[in-house]
């Protein structure tokens, strides 16, 4: 069993740590905005011929998508059984436990988790398939960003606020919680490794939030 409890938490680092390359790879090309309407859509469709002529466009773009579901799927799957274990191991409840200190990261990666998931499905609804955007058009790119979050639309942006600071909480807890399964921390890189946690969780979710925030305050658009 214990055995087995390291392999869920390696599948979690791993496939944490493939999100986070992602996240920090796509809060680069976001930032692209603060160039212009031009190089905004050019990168944009650029993401949809990445392979070409070797793959027809757009493949390169679904091949990601599925390598990323996978990784989120396990991540939480892992995660899950993890805490299904762990309530297993202690099934009486104690009468009176006291409190253990620990981050508010810790305290809420499970729930955090949640939220992050739910805002994943809106962020898939609103600039991918454009479901739930005020532009429709697939290649407008620039258009759609500064649309959706416009003034008017304050509460996509507040949605968006709110999920990028629960994704930083998470992303810090996580990296030093996979750094630990994988055996890099010890006692002596504990505080150097704590602070390039932080560092890591803020430079990605700041990244984020950069764009819907310069747009509702008007410096893109």
């Amino acid at each position: 069993m214990r055995r087995a409890s390291v392999g869920l938490k390696m599948i979690m680092a791993a496939s944490g740590g493939l999100l986070v390359a992602f996240l920090f790879v796509h809060m680069l090309g976001n930032l692209k905005i603060f160039v212009g309407a031009e190089a905004f859509d050019h990168y944009a469709h650029w993401l949809r011929t990445i392979g070409n002529p070797v793959l027809p466009n757009e493949w390169y773009l679904w091949i990601q998508r599925a390598v990323l579901t996978v990784a989120v799927v396990a991540h939480i799957w892992s995660a899950a059984v993890l805490t299904i274990r762990a309530r297993k191991a202690r099934p009486v409840r104690y009468a009176h436990r006291p409190k253990v200190r620990g981050s508010y990261a810790a305290r809420t990666m499970r729930w955090g988790g949640v939220i992050v998931l739910l805002f994943i499905i809106w962020h898939i609804l609103d600039l991918t398939t454009r479901t739930v955007n005020p532009v429709s058009d697939t290649t407008q790119a620039y258009a759609a960003v500064t649309q959706d979050f416009a003034p008017s639309r304050w509460w996509v942006t507040a949605f968006y606020v709110l999920a990028m600071v629960l994704i930083g909480f998470h992303l810090r807890h996580g990296l030093w919680s996979a750094l630990q399964t994988l055996g890099v921390s010890n006692a002596r890189r504990q505080r150097a490794l704590k602070a390039a946690a932080l560092v890591v969780s803020v430079v990605i979710s700041g990244g984020f939030l950069i764009v819907p925030l310069g747009v509702t305050f008007g410096l893109v658009g």
